[in-house]
Formats: structure tokens, C-alpha cells, sequence
């Protein structure tokens, strides 16, 4: 049965916090007029010819002395409403409000309005109730069902009021449908705090920090009021209840927007749109919402994007992503993340990022095991191809490519930049090492430029790493290259010798060798790899004999693409600067923190400093993010220069002109190798006959898809090349490395 409560028609508008939640010496409205500010000294009381004339236009109060005025208030511009409650009311004058072709007049029309305050010349429209609600200055609303706040509005915060009960607090389930990984969502969360609060969960110390954090930033007691801010647009919409609205967020037709913050500002306007239904949730500055989006339990950081009928639940979506048509679930998504196609499902996911799911993806339903606890962790770059289904545990590397198929077994990919095949044929998993660099770099490349030109954040206080070699993958190439000697000398001694007992360390000494030495004898080899899927068929690695050198070469062009960028940085520096850094370079792991990259040092002191209480809120947090990002590039230079010592096998003594002389000749070899395999990848696109066929001629195909030597990537990476060796010319010849010029130059 409904419970409706018949209450006296003179309490309507008034007792909105009871008065067991107010403090002593306080009303119902000292949290108003905190929230109002000073602004609230700027109202009068009404004349009697303006109570005359606001009766005489249909106008009803239940106290006409609890409706305060501006100065300028022109009455003649308030008709059929009524009022209830306090309500204060700015400055109304004979002007007209127009926003996209909707043109309405200043004042309030045909609204019933209970305790409210507005700012000057708002357009108040056929709202049926509007309640408890402070409207900034030249808003305009119209059309709107219900437009409510309650004495407990939580505004999407994961925090409870004072009387609550803990279950009515809002938790987010990411990573895992269990709740194992729950967070409490807040205004401002970072995709690096989400990430913090959802590991480390045996570490009840950290947990606990990560609660208070919470706790102390937002206050629990009853009364605020919602907010709309200036210039704020909001038409043709149905319930908008426990709402707090950034100034020049747009909304138009929106079905419920329920307990939930859209932040917004006149650098970065947010947008509500048709049919969208938004619950228990955040959204961030920038941030796009359109056409019959569902989203509950939810938080999107900046500049993210949900359309055409997406669903995102219990998730986090990070910065300058887009979910459309598509279902998301329980999942933590770092910036950069595209998903595009009504048939893909993402579910129980931590996706580091720079990622792109393919339509029929269908990446864990958790409905292959016997509980709903699994999960994927994927590295940045992660690409699950057409109709790809995966099952719960996986663990892929960054840049993972994987083809079309259905992969019936757990998998545990420490391979980067490499694309897996589900090979049914053969009944075997196959790994290609290296596949970007030798099949797509076109792809690769600007994936990383676009991701760069695309990041409109206005407040970048994590720095986000979109290069595709940096600490965390090239770690990860350090690691699979052991990996591939391993299996390279096992393979050697499979067909040469396979009675031998052979430690691992003899099996990594030999593939090594061959890989470095003889790699036409490793490409004879059949390479399988253990530990990479959980079955008994073979896992083969295909094509390791080029990948192996050229991960080599990668890590040479990591390290001089950071020396040459520092120096450029720190003009006037020379030889012996750098051997300074070289006397301190040090390589280890490195993690992606919600799209920041940390050496595991620098993420163990933050931790610590966590724990002790000296970093003692998320603002503080913040602060350091801010601080480790300014050492960034520091770190990755000292990193850079450890990888090139430890893959070259030499020591910080080894480090001379002559040997940084021979890297910064060979990393123009590689660059140039990659800018041609750029250019070469998109060439195929365009000698493919199967692509050609749809087209009458040649002129008409580069009329529809314009010609490869117009392409503006291709010419921005060949000017680049160009440049690229003009610099390392020109820090050869500054350090009087060698006169040779660069070739090619």
C-alpha cells in the first residue's frame, strides 16, 4: 500500500529539516543562506502595489511576506504561479532569454515554486513543482514535471546524513560483481584514486585513510539545498531530484536525473540530453549524456562521452572516453577508452586506458564460472577485435591486439604490442610479438597523437601518459624478451638436443644468443610459450626472431627520444649533465595509476604517506599527483637510460660519447623503420584490390578517401622523422661526438 500523508496545506514549504537535526540557535534555513551567501542581503521585502499586482496575474502565497525581492523585481513579470514557502527572488527586467533558437521571457510563469531562491533575470517556465532549489543568474527552465531537493540530498556522494542508516550509503562495485572492490563515489574522484582505493584491499589501513578521506569531505548534515548555476539551461525534462548543477550545464529532455552532480563551467559545459536517465552518480566537467543513456551507480570524469543508449553500472569512466549503444558493468576504466557498438559488453574490467572495443566484444559475463567474481585486467592499449569473447581470469599486457574468436580458457598475456590468435584449426592459442610495429604502426602511431589532440581537460593534475613507449611498456618488453629467450633455448634444445638437462638459466643463455646472433636458426624454431593459457594445448609465439631485435632497438629509441627531450628542456647542459643522471639511473616496475604512470618507489611512499596521515585528504592526493607528474619526466629519463644500460649489458662507466654516439645513430634507424611502416600500413589500404572494387577508378577512390600523400598524420610523422634527425645531428656535432652527418639528413 502507498503511504500518502495528509499534512496542514500551512506547513507546505516550511520545516524542511526537522528540527531534531538542527543545530542550536539554527532554523531550517542556516544552511541556505550559507550556501546563498552574501547574496541573500541583496532582497527586500515586497510593497503592497507589488503584492497588488502579482494577485491581480494570478499569483497565490501562503504568506506573502516570506517572498523577498531585488530592487529591479518588475512584478508584471511573474503570472499564474504559486508559492510556498521563503522564497527570494533577483532582479526581473523586460528582457527575453534565447538559447539555440528558444526564445523566452524573463520572470516566472505558470510554476508552483516552494522555498527557492533566484538569481537575476532568470526564465521560469511551466515548471509543475519546483522545490527547494537555488537558481543562479539568467537560467532558464522550462517545461519541467518535477524539480526537487530533499533535507538529505546526497548529490551522488558515497557519504550517508546524520539519523541514515548505513545500507542507504551508495557504493561502487568496480572491477568485480562480488562487491570486493567497492568504493565510495565522490565529487572530484581522480581515475588514480579509484584505482588506489580498488587494490590494495587486504591493507585495512589504507582502506580505512581512503574512507575518511570521504567521510571528512562532505559534510553530514541535513538541509542543503540543490543548485543550479548561472546561465544553466534546463527544458522539456521530467524529474530532476536531488540535483547539484555546475554553471552553463545544458539539459533538455531528460526522463529522471536522480541523487547525482553534473559538474559544469563556462570552459567546460556539460550536457544532459533526450531520454537519458542518470542515478546515484557524477559527472564530470565537459562531459556529454545523450539519447536514451542509462546510468546508475555511476562516475564519469572530465570530458567523457554516453550515447545512444548506453548503459553504464557500477562503473567509472575515465577521462576523454566515449560508451555508446553499449552495455558497461562493474568496471574501471582508465582515459582514452572508445566503445562504439550496441553488440559489445563490457563487464568485472580494470582497462588501463588507450582502448578500443571492437562491436561483438564480449569481455566477461562471468557467466563461465562458478560464482560472479572473476575479472580482466588489461594494459593500456588493450583491442579485443570482432566478436571476441574472453573468459574470467585474464591479464593482458599493453597494446594487446586479439583476433575474432572465442577463447575458452583463462589467459595470462605478459607479451606488449603483440595480437593473439585463437587458432581452431590447429586447436593451438598463437602469440605474434611485436604485430603493431610490423603489421599496423600507422594505427599505433596515431592512436598516441590522437589521444594527446583530443585531451581537453581543463584541470590535468594527473598526468597522463599516452606515448606507447614509456616506463610501464617498456618494462613489460624487458620482461617478455627474458620470456622469448627462455623459450627460444628450450625450442633449441627440443630439436637439437632434447635428452639434455638444461637449467633455465642455460635455456635463457642460449636463446639469447640465437636471438641476438642467428636469428634465421630461430625462425626454423616452433616456440611455444608455458604459463599463457589455462589448458593443455600449445601457446605458440610467432614471428619472435624480428620482434626480439626490434624491442631491442625500441628501448635504444625510448632512451634517446627522453635524453634529446630533456635537453631541449634544460638548454646549455652537456655530456657531463647527463652522466650525472646516468650515475643515478635505475630501472623497476613502473604502475599505471588511473593513466599516471609511477615507479613502484614513488607509489610505495605514497602509500605509506597514506597510511601515516600525511597525506590526510583527497585534496592532499591531488597535491601530489600534481607534484609526481612535475617529477615525471625526471623519472622516465633516469628509467630510460637503466633500460638502455641493462638491454646493451653495460654499466653507468660504459656510458661515453662514443657509446651515446652509436644510440643516437641507431635510434634513427628505428624511427626511421617505424615512420616507414606509418606510412606503409596505410599504403596497403589503397593497393588492396578488395578495397579498390567499390570504387569506378582510382579518382574516385581518392575523392571518397582522400589521397594517401594528403594524409595529414603521414606528413606530420615524415616532417617529424626530419626533425628527428636534425636533432641528433645537432647534438652530435654540439658534443663533438662526430662530424658525420645523420643518414638521410
Amino acid at each position: 500500500m502507498n503511504v500518502i500523508q495528509k499534512k496542514p496545506l500551512t506547513e507546505l514549504g516550511y520545516n524542511f529539516v526537522a528540527a531534531s537535526y538542527l543545530p542550536e540557535g539554527k532554523d531550517e534555513y542556516y544552511l541556505r543562506n550559507k550556501q546563498l551567501g552574501k547574496q541573500q542581503s541583496n532582497y527586500r521585502k515586497l510593497s503592497a502595489l507589488e503584492i497588488e499586482i502579482l494577485v491581480r496575474n494570478d499569483n497565490t502565497s501562503d504568506d506573502w511576506n516570506n517572498i523577498y525581492v531585488a530592487n529591479e523585481f518588475t512584478p508584471q513579470l511573474v503570472k499564474h504561479c504559486h508559492f510556498f514557502g521563503v522564497v527570494r527572488i533577483g532582479k526581473l527586467e523586460p528582457y527575453y532569454l534565447e538559447f539555440h533558437n528558444l526564445r523566452l521571457p524573463v520572470g516566472l510563469y505558470n510554476s508552483t515554486i516552494t522555498s527557492c531562491d533566484f538569481g537575476d533575470n532568470a526564465a521560469i517556465h511551466n515548471v509543475n513543482f519546483l522545490s527547494h532549489y537555488i537558481i543562479g543568474n539568467e537560467v532558464i527552465i522550462s517545461n519541467v514535471n518535477e524539480m526537487a531537493t530533499t533535507d538529505h540530498s546526497k548529490f551522488g556522494n558515497g557519504i550517508v546524513k546524520e539519523g541514515e542508516p548505513e545500507s542507504l550509503r551508495i557504493w561502487l562495485e568496480l572491477c568485480n560483481e562480488n562487491g570486493g572492490r567497492s568504493v565510495m563515489p565522490f565529487d572530484g574522484m581522480l581515475p588514480g584514486d579509484a584505482w588506489l582505493w580498488t587494490r590494495n584491499r587486504d591493507d585495512k589501513a589504507l582502506q580505512q585513510q581512503f574512507k575518511q578521506f570521504t567521510e571528512n569531505q562532505f559534510d553530514k548534515k541535513r538541509g542543503y539545498y540543490g543548485m543550479v548555476g548561472d546561465r544553466c539551461v534546463i527544458k522539456n525534462c521530467k524529474i530532476i531530484k536531488d540535483v547539484h548543477i555546475g554553471t552553463d550545464a545544458y539539459l533538455k529532455g531528460a526522463n529522471k536525473i536522480k541523487n547525482v552532480t553534473i559538474n559544469s563551467s563556462s570552459e567546460a559545459t556539460s550536457q544532459i540530453g533526450e531520454g537519458c536517465e542518470l542515478v546515484n552518480g557524477i559527472v564530470g566537467y565537459g562531459c556529454r549524456v545523450f539519447y536514451g543513456v542509462k546510468a546508475v551507480r555511476f562516475v564519469m570524469a572530465s570530458h567523457s562521452q554516453l550515447k545512444y543508449g548506453a548503459r553504464l553500472i557500477n562503473s567509472y569512466l575515465g577521462n576523454n572516453a566515449t560508451i555508446s549503444c553499449c552495455e558497461v558493468l562493474n568496471s574501471l576504466i582508465f582515459p582514452a577508452h572508445e566503445q562504439h557498438h550496441n553488440n559489445s559488453f563490457l563487464c568485472a574490467a580494470l582497462i588501463m586506458g588507450q582502448s578500443n572495443m571492437a562491436a561483438g566484444a564480449t569481455i566477461g559475463s562471468n557467466h563461465n564460472s562458478r560464482g560472479a567474481d572473476g575479472e580482466v585486467i588489461a594494459g593500456r592499449g588493450f583491442w579485443p577485435g570482432l566478436c571476441v569473447s574472453l573468459k574470467h581470469n585474464s591479464r593482458f599486457a599493453s597494446f594487446t591486439l586479439i583476433a575474432k574468436g572465442t577463447y575458452m580458457y583463462e589467459m595470462d598475456v605478459p607479451y606488449p604490442f603483440s595480437l593473439i590468435l585463437n587458432d581452431e584449426q590447429s586447436n593451438s592459442l598463437k602469440v605474434m610479438t611485436g604485430y603493431w610495429f610490423m603489421h599496423n604502426m600507422y594505427a599505433l602511431a596515431r592512436n598516441s597523437w590522437k589521444y594527446i589532440d583530443r585531451d581537453k581537460r581543463t584541470d590535468k593534475t594527473q598526468l597522463i601518459e599516452y606515448d606507447y613507449l614509456a616506463p610501464d611498456s617498456v618494462e613489460e618488453m624487458i620482461h617478455a624478451m627474458a620470456l622469448m629467450e627462455i623459450a627460444t633455448g628450450k625450442a633449441w634444445y627440443t630439436q637439437h638436443d632434447p635428452l639434455a638437462d638444461v637449467s633455465e638459466h642455460d635455456l635463457q643463455e642460449k636463446g639469447k644468443e640465437l636471438l641476438i646472433h642467428d636469428p634465421e636458426m630461430v625462425a626454423g624454431l616452433q616456440i611455444f610459450a608455458p604459463n599463457v593459457e589455462n589448458s593443455s594445448r600449445k601457446v605458440q609465439l610467432l614471428k619472435v626472431h624480428r620482434s626480439y631485435p626490434m624491442f631491442r632497438e625500441l628501448i635504444n629509441l625510448y632512451a634517446v627520444r627522453n635524453i634529446l627531450s630533456y635537453f631541449e628542456q634544460h638548454s646549455g647542459h652537456y655530456f657531463t649533465a647527463l652522466r650525472a643522471i646516468v650515475e643515478t639511473a635505475e630501472r623497476g616496475p613502473w604502475y599505471n595509476v588511473g593513466g599516471q604512470l609511477m615507479k613502484e618507489e614513488t607509489l610505495m611512499d605514497l602509500k605509506d604517506r597514506i597510511r601515516s596521515g600525511d597525506i590526510d585528504s583527497w585534496n592532499a592526493l591531488h597535491e601530489n599527483y600534481r607534484i609526481i607528474g612535475e617529477q615525471y619526466a625526471k623519472d622516465k629519463l633516469q628509467h630510460a637510460i637503466a633500460s638502455l644500460l641493462y638491454i646493451e649489458e653495460k654499466t653507468a662507466r660504459d656510458f661515453t660519447p662514443s657509446f651515446l654516439k652509436d644510440c643516437l645513430l641507431q635510434s634513427v634507424h628505428i624511427q626511421t623503420f617505424l615512420t616507414e611502416g606509418i606510412y606503409q600500413s596505410r599504403a596497403k589500404d589503397y593497393q588492396n584490390p578488395f578495397r579498390q572494387m567499390v570504387y569506378e577508378n582510382e579518382a574516385e577512390m581518392d575523392a571518397v578517401i582522400g589521397k594517401l600523400e594528403d594524409n595529414s598524420f603521414i606528413q606530420q610523422t615524415l616532417a617529424e622523422l626530419k626533425a628527428y634527425k636534425k636533432k641528433v645531428s645537432g647534438l652530435i656535432e654540439e658534443w663533438g661526438l662526430s662530424a658525420a652527418p645523420v643518414v638521410g639528413q
